[in-house]
């Protein structure tokens, strides 16, 4: 079954790639990494491992993408070889299981950004009391299935007529945003304070390792790379379409974003904040989500004397990462989706099995939220697996043969030099492994019962989750392969 389906033009595919990319991970979890990891210095290692590990891995992903018109499990049989059928099917189960958490971490947004509207969310006497009331309720789940919903009938329409097209206007639409509340954040008083942090280094932080790991990981969680999503994405470019440009828009984009998103939070919290803004920026909370679903709604409801601007701009802000959590979310279901598509499905009973499958599947994690932080840490992690195989996958074709014949092909405005065989042959393999030693061991230092599989954090329950997978995914390779291979 042929994909007939392209996107219209570049611009079309650049902001339906830089939908993937652009998630709550820009808004939320960098401004937190950056305050753990002394502000401007954090920004340093975190541009480095833009080109050491972001845009190698786009690269890799939109060429596979689009010289095997596969998703995944057929892409990494078709370039690796068809006993490694296996390794593309875990990218795939580890995105799919980030699409049954995401889901539910979009329907937070949607539910603040109409609490944002009602007046409901500025009003709260305390914020945290009102995040516990809930999240730890049954409403997570029912806005859980509104986000699948949503992203299921984009997913349907197809490419032109659904992801195209709404990126389109989410991914437009977040960068106004975002740029209306950037001139208002850096017009508050004391404002300059945070962007002097924010781009300040410190030269105790730019030597220290532990820095460089998180800006490492930074990069592999926030800009698409290793995902799978990219390579999806890709199997609907046009023939002519290049490769190494549009990958240095999107790794450049994503993180043109994130210093956007950056300066808003920093200037934000250094005005508005009456204890120490570093302590609040830093504050991880529950699930991850202090500093955005308590902290923020608080200062929010002191940006101004006028309570109706307040809640203009905290609905901005909510709508900003509604849209953000949106765009990713339907790459998230569209690679599931394509999945089933390769295995001989159409689109319409692919879609509805996807999305019976996420509701499902999501629904523990949108009532606990210890369920909720032991998926996002096992295959949060996960994803740095799935960039190892991509890149495995490329070292198993050679990867100078792959950088002549399917990088530089007739196509590209921009030729890649030997630097990216160097990146994808020596230094990809072997971030992945100190990134994952790295992860692994210091769960440890947090658990003392690190091998215990039952802990919500830790390398016993990561390790023992990928071995089941892995382990189902050996034995059926050969299914796998006949099941997708055989379609086209």
């Amino acid at each position: 079954m042929k994909e007939k389906e392209f996107f219209t033009s570049r611009w079309g595919l650049i902001l339906a790639t830089l939908g993937i990319a652009i998630g709550t991970g820009n808004i939320w979890r960098f401004s937190r990494v950056v305050a753990q990891n002394g502000g401007g210095s954090f920004l340093i290692p975190w541009v480095v491992f833009l080109f050491f590990w972001s845009i190698p891995l786009i690269i890799t992903e939109f060429a596979i993408g689009k010289s095997t018109r596969y998703g995944p499990i057929g892409a990494i049989s078709k370039t690796a070889g068809k006993q490694y059928a296996w390794m593309g099917a875990f990218i795939v189960v580890v995105s799919t299981a980030i699409m049954f958490y995401y889901s539910v971490v979009t329907g937070w947004c949607i539910k603040y950004f109409i609490s944002a509207v009602s007046g409901d969310l500025l009003t709260a006497v305390n914020p945290l009391d009102y995040w516990e009331q809930f999240s730890t309720g049954f409403s997570p789940m029912y806005f859980h299935l509104i986000a699948i919903l949503i992203a299921g009938v984009v997913v349907y329409r197809g490419i032109v007529k659904g992801i195209e097209k709404v990126n389109k206007v989410l991914v437009s639409s977040l960068m106004l945003i975002l740029l209306i509340l950037f001139i208002r954040a850096v017009t508050l008083p004391n404002a300059l304070e945070g962007i002097k942090y924010f781009f300040t280094p410190k030269a105790e932080f730019v030597f220290n390792y532990k820095v460089w790991l998180n800006a490492l990981t930074q990069n592999a969680w926030d800009t698409g790379a290793g995902w799978g999503l990219i390579l999806t994405y890709a199997i609907y470019m046009r023939k002519y379409d290049d490769v190494p440009l549009n990958s240095a828009l999107i790794g450049f984009g994503n993180n043109s974003v994130s210093l956007l998103a950056g300066i808003i939070i920093f200037s934000t919290v250094f005005a508005l904040s009456d204890i120490d803004a570093m302590t609040q920026i830093s504050q991880s909370g529950p699930a991850n989500t202090g500093l955005t679903f308590i902290y923020l709604p608080l200062l929010f409801s002191q940006m101004s004397q006028s309570f109706i601007l307040n809640s203009l701009f905290a609905a901005l802000f909510f709508l900003a990462l509604s849209f953000a959590a949106m765009s990713s979310l339907i790459s998230l279901v569209e690679l599931t989706t394509r999945t089933f598509i390769d295995f001989g499905l159409t689109r319409k009973k692919a879609i509805i099995i996807v999305g019976i499958l996420a509701f499902i599947f999501g629904t523990p994690s949108a009532l606990n939220l210890n369920i909720f932080t032991n998926q996002d840490w096992v295959w949060g992690v996960g994803l740095i697996v799935s960039g190892g195989f991509i890149a495995f996958a490329v070292n198993k074709y050679g990867a100078e043969k792959f950088r002549v014949e399917i990088i530089n092909s007739q196509s590209s405005d921009i030729k890649i030099g030997k630097w990216y065989t160097f990146i994808i042959k020596y230094l990809i393999p072997m971030q992945v492994i100190i990134l994952l030693g790295w992860w692994l061991i210091s769960s440890a230092t947090w658990d003392p019962e690190w091998w215990n599989p039952l802990h919500a954090e830790n390398a016993g329950t990561c390790l023992v989750q990928w071995a089941l997978v892995i382990g189902v995914l050996f034995y059926l390779n050969k299914f796998l392969v006949n099941k997708t291979l055989q379609k086209k």
